[in-house]
């Protein structure tokens, strides 16, 4: 299969995907199925292979991130009709000022990206974007825009999120370093996708849709909960997930025992998240203790588009990983363009695939016995290498990508607005931290 062809068959097929989505209204579960199918048997795969491999790539994502997106929902749904949400939001715009608030969420995302996947932060904080949208009057579009560029920086840039600690593993960088370098430059990131959001994001009116007021909550409770009962079923999960990653550095700061071993399956998102769960119908007034049951139906029932959405993209994903991308990327090795050839492997890995930890170690993998012709053997230089392939895995979050439909499905965007806000930004994202990136290089390696 040659290369043009490969290439060539992906964006036809992203191409049918978006008209058939965005211009003929087909649902996304039904257009990423048959695509997926479509793709494998153009490629000259086995028919049994590819729905063998549609079916498995379904049940794969859904292993992963399924039951963390039920529970988020069932959270983000008990949050709401407490009023905790908005207990939070308040709690925030007292802080921040609802001038601010758009910087806050992203802030928020930053924070939050660094030991949670992206796709689990975004569930567990998006309760607290739709409120803040509600009570600073911004459209969602905004504030969904900020904390996704928020989570994706630190997610593609800092360990301890697996990608990214991979990629130190796998290239030899010091992973202290890493994390600090990361840090520092993620922070340009987030800003410019707090600079698209307002810019860009704006343009799109998408209301919170919060089901109650803040006046209804506290004429229907008497009194909402207060601010750290409302953050609990969302900063238990984080903090279990955080220190569940501390336990997996190579140091073994927890030791190796029966500790650790607590701490890493307490720490695992399913069981975090389940706690969290069980902490937000603590919230819940003893008046309405009744509608346990309904709310957390609703919560499941709401999950069911996005996880179907979320699983075609895992087929589609699944079908596209046996094709033979990585091996049609091995001629830029020979270009001489320093950290601009792994951001390149690494975006056209991400364009194809969907999966951003998929792409960094895949390119990790091809870099590593590069590393010392291409001169990147200081400490700086291999952690270089390993941010410019997270920012190659940023460009662009789109349609294969199940992050993609977490954030548009969360915030009640239509496909073409998720175009133009998440695809859009990840896109200015990863572009604009290479270009940061090679200019470092420039003066430090």
């Amino acid at each position: 299969m040659s290369s043009f062809f490969l290439f060539a068959l992906i964006v036809l097929s992203v191409v049918a995907m978006v008209i058939a989505i965005s211009k003929f209204n087909i649902h996304p579960f039904i257009v990423m199925t048959v695509i997926a199918i479509l793709v494998g048997l153009i490629a000259g795969i086995d028919p049994a292979t590819v729905v063998d491999t549609v079916k498995s790539g379904f049940g794969s994502i859904l292993t992963s991130i399924g039951i963390v997106i039920l529970c988020g929902t069932i959270i983000g749904t008990i949050l709401e009709k407490t009023g905790a949400a908005l207990t939070m939001a308040n709690t925030i715009l007292n802080i921040v000022g609802k001038k601010n608030s758009v910087v806050a969420i992203g802030a928020m995302g930053y924070v939050t990206g660094i030991p949670v996947f992206c796709d689990s932060g975004f569930v567990v904080l998006s309760p607290i974007s739709r409120a803040l949208a509600a009570q600073s009057n911004t459209s969602l579009a905004v504030m969904a825009t900020a904390l996704s560029g928020g989570l994706y920086a630190t997610h593609c840039l800092v360990p301890p999120t697996p990608g990214p600690i991979a990629m130190a593993g796998t290239l030899g960088a010091d992973l202290g370093l890493t994390i600090l370098v990361g840090l520092i430059v993620s922070v340009p990131a987030v800003a410019v996708a707090v600079i698209y959001a307002k810019k860009v994001s704006s343009k799109i009116d998408i209301p919170a849709n919060s089901e109650y007021t803040l006046d209804e909550l506290k004429t229907k409770y008497g009194k909402l909960p207060g601010a750290l009962h409302s953050f609990s079923p969302i900063l238990l999960p984080i903090l279990l997930i955080a220190l569940a990653s501390v336990a997996a550095f190579p140091g073994a700061p927890f030791g190796e025992g029966g500790l650790c071993a607590a701490i890493k399956f307490i720490g695992n998102p399913v069981v975090a998240l389940l706690l969290g769960v069980f902490l937000a119908m603590t919230l819940i007034p003893a008046s309405e203790k009744k509608n346990t049951l309904a709310w957390v139906t609703q919560g499941v029932t709401d999950s069911a588009a996005i996880l179907a959405i979320t699983g075609a993209g895992g087929s589609f994903g699944a079908i596209l990983k046996l094709l033979p991308i990585a091996e049609a990327t091995t001629g830029l090795l020979a270009t001489g363009m320093g950290v601009l050839i792994p951001f390149v492997i690494a975006m056209i890995l991400k364009l194809a695939m969907g999966a951003s930890t998929v792409a960094m170690i895949t390119t990790a993998t091809m870099m590593a016995p590069l590393m010392e012709n291409m001169g990147f053997t200081s400490p700086i230089g291999r952690v270089l290498v390993v941010l410019a392939i997270g920012a190659g895995s940023m460009v662009a979050s789109h349609a294969n990508d199940s992050y993609f439909w977490v954030v548009s499905q969360f915030s009640d965007m239509k496909t073409e607005d998720a175009y133009k806000c998440q695809t859009g930004m990840t896109a200015v994202m990863g572009c604009t931290i290479i270009i940061l990136l090679f200019i470092i290089s420039l003066i430090l390696v």
